[in-house]
């Protein structure tokens, strides 16, 4: 049996582990990647690495910061003004968090850092308005997860030269992406996203966890309020970490430092004791999460993604419809990224589509936008983004209501997307 049957048997089954949940998820995803060291379908080194990955360390990271602010008293000062102008309406809640996780998503190209700083305060209006956090997160997660860099600011600003870049790494520069084409080309799916999540995301989450207490505590603290200077010390911090992560390509710092500086820093100053900054490390959400690592270099080193890869290019070269040859290039990266990571899915398959559009002499920048949007929207599983394992620890998620919460957003991306993107660019001028 080859090794990339084995790796899909494998993944199968711990997805279907996932789903049925008799095993915590963080003891299915160190199962899983045992297992595929053990069959030889994943390197024992590689795995190993993935224990110090940059996204791991800063999602944990993000738990301190997160937890050091929500001790603050600023939080709770900041949902009570919330409240007094949504009057109580979960819409205008909804309406305010959903437009601020959206633009920060244009400037931090971090999904779970713009999660990091939006569900402390998200949290404790919950708190206030006395509703569960299982009804508003995970909105929050789609929203950044969605519709990062989309806007031709900060990081949004060079996507159209990575785009090019693979044109000319494929010898197809008889086209170009220009710098607003990416805006041009998802921001009808941002509208379609913030109306969603605004108006209707909430009618599809749960009222409560479905873990039914489970999950960690994410509350806004009871404890005594802090001294006033370990106050102000938690403020400044969590505003100089947020800062320093919006102008991060110009301090040329790597975000996990950013993050784990500003988790030491609650630690030294008091915010946090030591004690309390473990505890909130979310260790099962962790483990999920190299786990989830684990899967998608499996896949990478098993050639799964290149075989999928092919057998799109192949079956889109025999197809004369230019929406069912976007479909196809959107539906497939969007299945990957659910279980590999986005970067990994977009190295695999915009060459792969510009080299079938150069077979059949088409024009290939929407069907590269098309690729690229499909993996920038991967939040139905864990194994997805790390903003959703940490979204599933605040909000006590399983694996179920993740889905659920997924389908109708998951739907509506790809309608917009495919129907709108393959009219503003044709295949065939």
């Amino acid at each position: 049996m080859s090794h990339l049957v084995i790796c899909l048997i494998i993944c199968v089954l711990t997805m279907v582990s996932y789903i049925i949940g008799k095993w915590p998820m963080g003891l299915t995803a160190l199962v899983s990647m045992l297992a595929f060291v053990l069959t030889g379908c994943l390197d024992p080194a590689t795995a190993a690495g993935y224990f110090g990955n940059a996204n791991g360390l800063m999602m944990m990271s993000m738990f301190v910061v997160a937890a050091g602010f929500n001790r603050t008293q600023f939080v709770r000062k900041v949902a009570a003004s919330v409240n007094r102008i949504a009057k109580g309406s979960l819409t205008r809640v909804m309406f305010g968090y959903i437009l601020i996780t959206m633009l920060l998503s244009q400037f931090i190209q971090s999904s779970v850092i713009v999660y990091g700083i939006m569900a402390p305060m998200l949290i404790a209006t919950c708190e206030e308005m006395n509703i569960s956090p299982s009804k508003v997160l995970f909105p929050i997660a789609i929203a950044c997860i969605s519709t990062v860099s989309i806007l031709p600011l900060g990081a949004g600003a060079t996507v159209f030269a990575e785009m090019n870049g693979y044109l000319e790494a494929n010898t197809y520069t008889t086209y170009a992406v220009a710098l607003t084409d990416c805006m041009k080309a998802r921001l009808p799916s941002m509208i379609v996203m913030f109306i969603y999540c605004v108006f209707f995301s909430t009618k599809f989450s749960p009222t409560e966890s479905p873990l039914k207490g489970k999950a960690i505590e994410s509350r806004a603290d009871k404890r005594e309020p802090l001294s006033p200077f370990k106050e102000r010390a938690g403020y400044i911090i969590f505003i100089v970490t947020t800062l320093a992560l919006l102008f991060q390509p110009q301090l040329g710092i790597q975000t996990w430092v950013i993050c784990m500086t500003g988790a030491v820093a609650m630690v030294l100053f008091g915010v946090l004791s030591e004690k309390e900054a473990v505890a909130a490390v979310n260790l099962p959400m962790a483990f999920l999460f190299v786990g989830s690592l684990a899967m998608g270099g499996a896949l990478s080193q098993t050639g799964a993604g290149e075989v999928v890869g092919s057998i799109l290019a192949s079956f889109a070269n025999r197809l004369s419809n230019p929406y069912l040859i976007g479909f196809i290039f959107f539906l497939v990266p969007f299945l990957l990224t659910q279980v590999m990571m986005n970067r990994t899915v977009i190295i695999i398959f915009i060459p792969i589509a510009i080299l079938a559009c150069k077979a059949m002499g088409a024009n290939p920048v929407g069907i590269v936008l098309l690729v690229q949007s499909a993996c920038l929207s991967s939040f139905m599983t864990p194994m997805a983004t790390p903003a959703i394992p940490m979204c599933m620890a605040n909000g006590g998620y399983d694996l179920k209501s993740i889905v659920k919460q997924s389908v109708i957003p998951a739907i509506l991306l790809c309608v917009v997307n495919v129907s709108w993107i393959m009219t503003v660019f044709p295949m065939y001028p």
